[in-house]
């Protein structure tokens, strides 16, 4: 099995924090977004992941060391693809053409999710969909008899309310290669872009089955409060592991679970949580902090904060309620 991962986007709605950092290595509960989601689509693998490839953009030689070092901590090879321009979902599929073979998953890297069952190999293919209130904004499936009938982009009236959560899988990935090829090569776009789901129309319609995978959670990150809630939820997932690192310094200071402290972590005169995580290096003062992200090697001193996302090398001083402050700030 392998996973394809396209990650390219801009992450716009969630500046500042994607100025420094693509959005997929935003981190939830201590691991970035996209550590997170090849777990748990490792969780719902009946065989084992053989690669991982990434389709990403400008992101630099650390940012590709650092997802080749997630895919080995999941016994897998890493591979990296670039997608220069973003001309849309499959044409950032068609950029890791090469490792579309054999049995493989599509997972684009801005959404997590909670499921209870476990991947049939055997299906022609799977689109995980979830019920959501305004399926307009979404792609969605229709369903006859249990199998995708249509795929309809953003529907303008309503036609279902399952929408595609952006995880698929083929059990032939020769033949989705050989229909994104057919789409670039004769240009087949929509509002300037090629879509995955123009290459799902073909196929099915050339005689292949699909089959919704339902969820039973699927958790946002596309923005500031969206990511916040998502970590809170995974959080709540992940309660009964163990959270807190044996290097964090803490010192008449309350941790109220869950809470995620990374390692090095100097916590003083605070309290802490619910609902927060805590990157590595991190120094917090005479502080009130719940539900909310503080990143790596930042500084927080008399701080009442929730709903927050903080950046990494942020010094922040003073009093606050609903923050989302980018990395290498200094507020006082």
């Amino acid at each position: 099995m392998k996973i394809i991962v396209p990650m390219a986007g801009r992450g716009t709605r969630m500046r500042p924090h994607t100025l420094t950092v693509p959005k997929p290595l935003t981190p939830i509960a201590g691991k970035p977004i996209v550590h997170r989601l090849l777990e748990d689509i490792t969780k719902v693998c009946p065989v084992e992941i053989e690669e991982i490839a990434f389709i990403i953009g400008d992101f630099g030689k650390e940012v590709e060391a650092q997802l080749i070092e997630i895919a080995q901590e999941l016994g897998a090879t890493g591979k990296i693809y670039h997608q220069e321009d973003p001309l849309g979902t499959a044409h950032a599929v068609w950029c890791a053409r090469e490792s579309l073979d054999g049995n493989v998953i599509v997972a684009f890297a801005d959404t997590l999710f909670r499921a209870n069952f476990q991947l049939d190999t055997q299906q022609d293919g799977i689109i995980w969909v979830q019920s959501v209130p305004e399926p307009s904004a979404f792609g969605v499936v229709k369903l006859e008899n249990g199998y995708i009938t249509d795929f309809i982009e953003k529907p303008k009236t309503f036609v279902s309310d399952l929408a595609i959560i952006g995880i698929y899988y083929m059990r032939s990935g020769e033949t989705l290669r050989q229909e994104l090829d057919y789409l670039i090569d004769n240009n087949v776009m929509h509002n300037g872009e090629y879509q995955l789901t123009d290459a799902l129309e073909n196929m099915k319609a050339k005689g292949l089955k699909f089959v919704p995978g339902q969820i039973e959670e699927w958790l946002d990150c596309g923005n500031k409060d969206a990511t916040v809630h998502t970590n809170r939820r995974y959080l709540e997932f992940i309660k009964d592991t163990k959270l807190i690192s044996d290097s964090a310094k803490i010192e008449n200071a309350v941790l109220i679970p869950p809470v995620y402290i990374g390692e090095n972590v100097e916590l003083y005169n605070s309290v802490v949580g619910p609902h927060v995580s805590i990157g590595d290096g991190t120094r917090i003062e005479h502080s009130m902090i719940k539900n909310s992200i503080i990143q790596q090697e930042t500084h927080i001193e008399n701080a009442n904060m929730q709903n927050s996302m903080i950046g990494n090398h942020v010094k922040f001083y003073g009093n606050a309620s609903d923050l989302s402050i980018g990395d290498y700030t200094t507020v006082k």
